[in-house]
């Protein structure tokens, strides 16, 4: 029998291709790579090679984003509310967007920025000396209900009236969910996306009242230098996951590249870049 996580990883990768996010160009060059560096193309190609990818046109622009957040839910919903022998709960993973009513103001611990962004609307003064840092959209969010009390106590009395009637995690005091991870997806790492991911990082540490969340960043980034941009160092990002892990460690080797496969065994060793597949093990600790 195989284990659940390694046949959702295989459905994950299969996905990433039945989609189109993961293809290869006419001209050979795979849609996570960078078509001005030959090295991006040799890495991504070693990892489509491994991954056998179909020949067809890349998506374009915002498309391949928003099925890359789509396809990282699909994963994370398949894994993560199995857990619950080492995280018992009730779990929600959803991708936020235009169409999605939820936001970060409907979590308990983000509540008060609804206020803070109604009374910026009205007092342009305010707006200007608080500015909009404080307002951030993550791609996709990974929550749990409040508990009843009925359910704390279901094994013994834990609690009562006469006491934890501040606790957001009991039904009775707090009917809003609570976040528990914010997942940045990005398929790849041009420019300033890496930075963007950052960001919105430090808008959930500075501005959450009470438990911080899981902070995350999955992406199909193949080159190690761009990895290194966002995975290294500490204080913002819990870790950076990569799509295809393995597969690139691989991919990279066969390229012969020593700088690139160094950075690799930096990051990983240092526990700064990991496999999808550790992500929902992560998210229950």
């Amino acid at each position: 029998m195989n284990a659940i996580i390694a046949t959702a990883r295989k459905n994950y990768h299969k996905e990433l291709l039945s989609e189109g996010i993961l293809s290869i160009d006419k001209k050979g060059t795979p849609s996570n790579a960078d078509s001005s560096s030959k090295l991006s193309i040799s890495i991504a190609k070693g990892i489509c090679d491994i991954l056998v990818a179909d020949v067809h046109e890349k998506i374009i622009g915002q498309t391949s984003g928003a099925k890359f957040e789509q396809v990282n839910m699909n994963f994370l919903n398949a894994t993560f509310p199995l857990l619950q022998s080492l995280r018992p709960g009730s779990w929600h993973v959803e991708k936020l967007g235009n169409r999605n009513s939820m936001k970060t103001s409907s979590f308990v611990q983000y509540e008060h920025l609804d206020y803070l962004n109604s009374l910026t609307k009205n007092d342009s003064k305010l707006a200007a000396t608080i500015g909009n840092d404080y307002m951030v959209s993550p791609d996709i969010v990974v929550y749990r209900d409040p508990e009843p009390d009925e359910m704390i106590n279901s094994d013994t009395i834990i609690i009562d009236d006469n006491v934890c009637n501040l606790s957001d995690i009991r039904r009775k005091i707090n009917n809003m969910p609570i976040l528990h991870a914010s997942v940045s997806a990005k398929w790849t790492m041009r420019s300033d996306r890496a930075q963007n991911s950052r960001t919105e990082a430090l808008g959930l540490i500075r501005n959450r009242k009470g438990h911080l969340p899981h902070i995350v960043v999955v992406t199909g980034e193949p080159m190690p230098s761009r990895l290194a941009s966002l995975a290294l160092g500490t204080g913002d990002i819990d870790c950076v996951y990569h799509f295809a892990l393995y597969e690139l460690v691989e991919s990279v080797r066969l390229t012969g590249a020593e700088d690139s496969m160094e950075m690799l065994d930096i990051l990983i060793k240092g526990r700064r870049l990991k496999d999808i597949s550790d992500l929902p093990m992560d998210l229950a600790v």
